[in-house]
C-alpha cells in the first residue's frame, strides 16, 4: 500500500505518534539543565571587587597555614606521633575543603562566572561533602586519641601504633566518600524544571535538592541518614569521650596536673565547636529557613567551609607549644 491510499485514521495516528517520540528529548533538554547558576554576595554584586579581597586573604591564610602544619608535622621527627599525625589529617581535609571551593567563589567574584555544568556541580559536591564526612571522622580520632593520652596513658603508644593510625587514615577516606555515591546517583535521577539559581557560591547537595520539580522524599531521607550516622554519630562519640575525660581528670589529685590535662584538649575543643556549630546553623537554615534572607544563608554557608580551615591552623600553632616551635624553626631558618 503506497502513501497516497493509506485511510485517514492512519494519519491521525502518526499526529498522535510523532510528539510521543519528539516529547522525551524535549522534556529531557528542559528538565535536566546544562547548567546551574551559582549566587555570590546577594544585594552586593556591585561590590564583589572589593570583597574578593577578603576572600582572598581567608583563602591564602586557610591554604597557607595548613601546609605549613603538614610541612611541618612531616618533616620534624619529633611530631611523629599519634596526635601530630591526626593533626595532619585534619590540615588535609581542611586543604580539601579550601580547594573544592576556590575555584567557584573567586571566579564569581573576579569575572562574574556564575554558569557550573551539572556534572562539574557533582564533581564539587562530592568533594565538598566528602572531605566534610571525613574531618568529622578526624575530629573523632582526635578524641579518641585525647581519650587514651588522658585515661590510659600507660597503654597509649601501644594502642595506637602506626599501622592502627594508617588503618584509621584508610577508614576515615572510605567512609567519607562510598557513602555519598548513592547519594550523588539519586541526585543524577531528578529532574530539574524551576529556577537553576543555587544560592551559594558552591554546589552544596540540599540547595540543589530544592530546584527539582519531582519527588525527593527518598533522596532528602537518604541525606540525612548519612549525616546522621556520619557527623551525628561523630559528635555523639566525641560528647561521650569528653565526658569521660572530664571524670578521669577530676579522680587527678593534683590541681596542677589536672590544668595540664585539660589544656591538652582546648585546642581539640575549640576545633570541634567551629566545625559543628556552622555545619548545623546551615543544616538548620536548610531545613526551617524557607523564609530567612538570602544574605543569611550565604554567610552561614561562606562560614561553614571558610572559618574552620582559617582557624585550626592559628589554633594548633597558638596553643600546642611543639607545633609553634616547629613553626617558628621553619621561619628561622629561612631568615637565617
Amino acid at each position: 500500500m503506497n502513501f497516497l491510499s493509506r485511510p485517514k485514521n492512519s494519519f491521525s495516528h502518526e499526529g498522535n505518534l510523532l510528539p510521543s517520540l519528539i516529547m522525551p528529548y524535549f522534556n529531557q533538554s528542559i528538565f535536566h539543565p546544562v547548567v546551574f547558576f551559582l549566587t555570590g554576595i546577594p544585594g552586593f554584586e556591585t561590590y564583589h571587587g572589593w570583597i574578593s579581597i577578603l576572600f582572598c586573604c581567608l583563602y591564602a591564610i586557610a591554604i597557607s597555614g595548613n601546609s605549613m602544619i603538614l610541612f611541618v608535622i612531616i618533616t620534624e621527627s619529633s611530631l611523629h606521633e599519634p596526635m601530630y599525625y591526626f593533626l595532619s589529617m585534619l590540615s588535609f581535609t581542611d586543604l580539601g575543603l579550601c580547594l573544592s571551593t576556590l575555584v567557584t567563589m573567586l571566579g564569581i567574584f573576579w569575572f562574574n562566572a556564575q554558569e557550573i555544568n551539572f556534572d562539574a556541580c557533582i564533581g564539587q559536591m562530592f568533594f565538598i561533602h566528602g572531605f566534610t564526612f571525613m574531618e568529622s571522622s578526624v575530629l573523632l580520632a582526635m578524641a579518641f586519641d585525647r581519650f587514651i593520652a588522658i585515661c590510659n596513658p600507660l597503654r597509649y603508644t601501644t594502642i595506637l601504633t602506626n599501622s592502627r593510625i594508617i588503618k584509621v587514615g584508610f577508614a576515615i577516606i572510605i567512609r567519607g566518600t562510598t557513602a555519598l555515591v548513592p547519594l550523588l546517583l539519586l541526585l543524577k535521577r531528578l529532574s530539574f524544571c524551576h529556577s537553576h539559581v543555587l544560592h551559594h557560591s558552591y554546589c552544596f547537595h540540599p540547595d540543589v535538592m530544592k530546584l527539582s520539580c519531582t519527588d525527593t522524599k527518598i533522596n532528602s531521607a537518604f541525606g540525612l541518614a548519612i549525616v546522621i550516622s556520619t557527623a551525628g554519630l561523630d559528635s555523639v562519640l566525641i560528647l561521650l569521650s569528653y565526658v569521660l575525660i572530664i571524670h578521669s581528670v577530676f579522680n587527678i589529685a593534683s590541681p596542677k596536673e589536672r590544668k595540664k590535662a585539660f589544656g591538652t584538649c582546648v585546642s581539640h575543643i575549640s576545633a570541634v565547636a567551629i566545625f559543628y556549630i556552622p555545619m548545623i546553623s546551615l543544616s538548620l537554615v536548610h531545613r526551617f529557613g524557607k523564609y530567612a534572607p538570602p544574605l543569611v544563608h550565604t554567610f552561614i554557608a561562606n562560614v561553614y567551609l571558610l572559618i574552620p580551615p582559617v582557624m585550626n591552623p592559628i589554633i594548633y600553632s597558638v596553643k600546642t607549644k611543639q607545633i609553634r616551635k616547629a613553626v617558628l624553626k621553619v621561619f628561622l631558618s629561612k631568615l637565617i
